[in-house]
């Protein structure tokens, strides 16, 4: 990369247009892209094709925890590239088992399994539930509890516990047995009758659903309610976990601990892996055979996982998103009260959105063409995602650039 992305923004030639239509020519319409192609990063920054450079708020969803192309992720990459890369679960690999530790060490659960990603580390959330439940309530034990408003995946499974019907439409029937519950109010979790219900999911801070951060009451209730009725408790932290509320797991914010965690997203800093862990009672009810992934856990994918683990763990990088956090949203709150649109400032740590009180999508594109990528949560939420290890004069920047969106984008008085 030229200078370390030091560049002109100055567009040379058009190289973006002829990638967009090699693109459009070959790839599903699966995704209502931007028309950007991203060629490198560095840090908080990415450049495209034609040499633009942005700042990047997005860390591609919550997923590049240390930046782009950091150089110990580099290393740990490189140094397991040049070892082996993968050996099926039919052999154990260093990688893995470090990475197994480190987590376990950080939480108050006692196994791991490794997958690809947050959908499939959902679906083995879903499975060991219901194994445990069909165990110890009996086999019409069998109701799985999911929030308002979550969003857990696009596998069946996963798709099924997702309760926003934007999601599933076309997809008819889903996997049964799902239910959908009120987030925060635990009058309506009771409202089903327990000995029915194998577990229940959520997300302590609901990152499609708008940014919204659970009530930590009605989290103590849900955690004792589940106790009492041995329902398996899931957390989904795939995209506020692992450092990014300023704590490593997003439930220690709350002081309340779950059965099952689902970790995904900055857990492997760009490098494809999701994560179930569990508490040993209900980690017991997987038998050799009960699941697996050929790919999950392999030797590559946990090198890169370790060392954003063995770093994002450590007191002073944690304390360090706490107090960019504080800056971010401390401007935020600022702008807030300079009447420019903004209703809400939610989240925790560097998982941040915006509420507006028109669509946030110009506002999006108007960011775009100042050099910040941001991303949605919803029609009129904002969502700040930037990578964990941002910097004050990065975070100042994009309120900079943030600022003067919302000045030109004004609604009228």
């Amino acid at each position: 990369m030229t200078s370390e992305l030091e560049t002109s923004n100055a567009v040379t030639s058009d190289k973006q247009q002829e990638w967009l239509a090699r693109g459009k020519n070959v790839f599903m319409n699966t995704y209502a892209s931007y028309p950007v192609v991203i060629k490198q990063g560095k840090g908080a920054h990415v450049e495209d094709v034609n040499g633009k450079t942005y700042l990047d708020f997005v860390s591609g969803i919550a997923v590049n925890s240390l930046g782009h192309r950091d150089d110990g992720y580099v290393a740990a990459i490189t140094e397991q590239l040049n070892q082996f890369s993968h050996c099926s679960n039919l052999y154990l690999n260093m990688p893995g088992i470090k990475l197994a530790e480190a987590l376990v060490r950080n939480g108050e659960f006692t196994r791991a399994f490794f997958c690809n990603s947050g959908t499939e580390a959902i679906e083995a959330a879903i499975k060991l539930s219901r194994k445990y439940a069909k165990k110890h309530k009996g086999e019409n034990c069998t109701t799985i509890l999911t929030m308002s408003n979550s969003f857990h995946g696009r596998t069946y499974g996963a798709l099924s516990a997702t309760a926003q019907t934007k999601y599933q439409q076309g997809y008819h029937p889903l996997v049964p047995n799902f239910q959908t519950v009120t987030f925060n109010d635990i009058d309506s979790v009771k409202s089903v009758e327990a000995k029915s219900v194998a577990a229940i999911i959520i997300e302590p801070i609901q990152g499609e659903g708008g940014i919204h951060v659970v009530d930590a009451n009605f989290l103590r209730q849900l955690r004792d309610y589940c106790t009492k009725e041995n329902i398996v408790l899931i957390f989904d932290e795939i995209q506020c976990g692992i450092g990014r509320t300023g704590q490593f797991f997003a439930h220690q914010n709350f002081d309340i601990v779950p059965d099952l965690i689902a970790l995904a997203k900055g857990l492997g800093g760009g490098f494809p892996i999701g994560a179930l862990l569990a508490k040993e009672q209900f980690a017991e009810a997987f038998e050799p055979g009960d699941h697996g992934s050929t790919f999950g856990g392999n030797a590559l994918a946990c090198a890169a996982a370790l060392e954003c683990v063995t770093r994002i763990e450590k007191t002073a990088f944690l304390n360090s998103v706490q107090e960019r956090s504080e800056r971010l949203r401390s401007a935020l709150k600022k702008l807030q009260e300079q009447k420019t649109g903004i209703v809400a400032v939610r989240g925790m740590g560097l998982m941040v959105g915006v509420e507006l009180e028109f669509p946030g999508k110009p506002i999006i594109q108007s960011c775009m063409n100042n050099g910040m990528l941001i991303v949605g949560a919803g029609d009129k939420v904002l969502r700040l995602l930037p990578p964990l290890t941002v910097s004050n004069q990065e975070v100042d920047q994009a309120i900079e650039i943030l600022t003067k969106v919302l000045a030109e984008h004004k609604p009228e008085q």
